[in-house]
């Protein structure tokens, strides 16, 4: 008897996982660029849904890729599309592969201390400098002063997609301070007149931004939304949510169906970030 009543807690714990959250309750988990987004949405969707609570955590994609796999988190926030392996993990782990929803756009912006003279740079530069081959800002034009690069960890999406996209798959400068978010990020380059960071176009207040150059030839392009909208701005982005299909429904199907929609869609507006496409959202 003690066997079987085991064994019927057992099945309840795992029908429990698979089913998701409790009716009403949805956790969200992921990119750091994203969580200031992702909290307005709950706040106001919560507004609105007085029977549906929303908890929305960062710690970055890979965190959250990670809380998809095992099945602690409803929704995944990324600022990358998943990898491979992420993507197998999760075909083990609920057997289907997850969904992905794009729901903003992103350009990922170079952030300099607002004192520094320079403002622009090619690509070519940004991965001298990112990868310490560049030291001095004199070498870029800049005033005679030793070059503070700020990074994120690698947990972070935006790492991920920074070093693919700029540094083209090499490693960051030995000597890179790890930031645990682009808040914090941006927070040091502000106070350090040397500094030097990349984050969300969200975030930067308090900081310059950039423009970027894709070659000497090229003029700059900042990252504006009408830049990242037309792809002129050399370093944009979509940013995702992933779901596991078998909860793609009732509570968290209506969440995300809103999230795209036009009202979802201001909000993103509302705090830095690009909406998406009229071809892309939800009618």
């Amino acid at each position: 008897m003690k066997r079987i009543i085991l064994q019927l807690m057992t099945v309840g714990l795992i029908f429990g996982v698979l089913a998701g959250a409790q009716a009403g309750q949805i956790t969200v988990k992921g990119s750091d660029t994203l969580v200031i987004l992702a909290q307005k949405w709950a706040e106001t969707y919560m507004g609105l849904h007085s029977d549906v609570k929303i908890q929305v955590t960062g710690g970055g994609s890979g965190i959250g890729f990670a809380a998809l796999q095992s099945q602690t988190t409803d929704l995944c926030d990324a600022s990358r599309q998943i990898k491979a392996a992420e993507l197998q993990k999760c075909v083990i782990a609920f057997h289907k592969r997850p969904t992905e929803y794009k729901v903003a756009l992103d350009g990922l912006s170079v952030y300099v201390n607002e004192s520094n003279p320079v403002s622009e740079l090619t690509l070519d530069q940004l991965k001298g400098i990112f990868t310490g081959k560049i030291t001095n800002w004199k070498a870029v034009g800049g005033p005679d002063l030793p070059i503070t690069v700020y990074s994120r960890e690698n947990s972070s999406g935006t790492y991920e997609f920074f070093k693919g996209s700029v540094l083209q798959g090499g490693d960051f400068a030995p000597s890179a301070q790890t930031m645990p978010g682009t808040a914090a990020l941006v927070q040091a380059v502000g106070h350090d007149h040397g500094g030097i960071g990349y984050g969300g176009a969200a975030y930067g207040s308090g900081v310059k931004h950039l423009g970027v150059k894709k070659d000497d030839a090229s003029p700059a392009v900042e990252p504006t939304e009408a830049n990242v909208l037309n792809q002129s701005y050399p370093i944009w982005r979509y940013l995702y949510v992933y779901v596991n299909p078998a909860l793609d429904k009732d509570d968290i199907a209506a969440y995300l169906t809103w999230i795209r929609s036009d009202e979802g869609q201001k909000i993103v507006k509302d705090q830095g970030y690009y909406p998406l496409p009229l071809n892309l959202r939800s009618h």
